[in-house]
């Protein structure tokens, strides 16, 4: 392997640990000696591919956010209708919780008062993907009969986000997968699905 693609292959084994002890723990509960510890590697090494914790942060959120464009993008060239797109958009989050962990922005979400800056920005940009795409489908749907729900498209996005995500939260606090379950079959059926 030559030294950038070693260079590469590090900073993916960095990410890779980073996002899932933010998806367990959140971003403020651990630290550069994790990773290092796990990697087992010094801590400057880390310091060598992510200057600091938020650039990490950063490069963490935005390559979650290209990871579920394009799961994004496969929902919509799987074809269907757009209350399927809604069923498989939820099931990206049932995947999720079932590997025991959290989304990885909505766990950034609620630290976000403890957040770097550019780690807002970045952030927002996630969930703004998520409402715009959310509200194409619901829309597409409303359109053709096959969706029902009062308000604009766009409330009706963000309603289905923050569901999704409260639900996560706590189903991981009580109740597991059967209460995550029980809550998506309710809010997929307020939209008449």
């Amino acid at each position: 392997m030559d030294q950038k693609s070693d260079t590469l292959h590090t900073s993916q084994q960095i990410l890779d640990i980073a996002q899932r002890l933010v998806q367990i723990r959140g971003f403020n509960a651990f630290s550069y000696a994790d990773i290092a510890s796990e990697l087992s590697v010094s801590k400057a090494s880390l310091h060598y591919h992510f200057a600091s914790k938020a650039k990490l942060g950063v490069r963490l959120i935005e390559r979650y956010e290209d990871e579920f464009e394009r799961l994004l993008g496969g929902i919509d060239l799987g074809g269907g209708s757009p209350a399927l797109k809604l069923q498989r958009y939820a099931l990206a989050y049932t995947h999720v919780l079932a590997d025991h962990r959290m989304c990885l922005c909505g766990m950034l979400a609620a630290e976000f008062e403890t957040l770097p800056k550019a780690m807002l920005t970045a952030l927002e940009s996630y969930f703004a993907l998520n409402e715009r795409w959310l509200a194409a489908v619901l829309e597409e749907g409303r359109s053709g009969g096959t969706l029902h729900f009062k308000g604009s498209a766009s409330e009706a996005a963000q309603y289905i986000i923050g569901s999704l995500e409260g639900s996560m939260m706590m189903a991981r606090s009580h109740g597991g997968m059967a209460r995550f379950d029980a809550a998506t079959r309710r809010l997929l059926a307020d939209f008449g699905i």
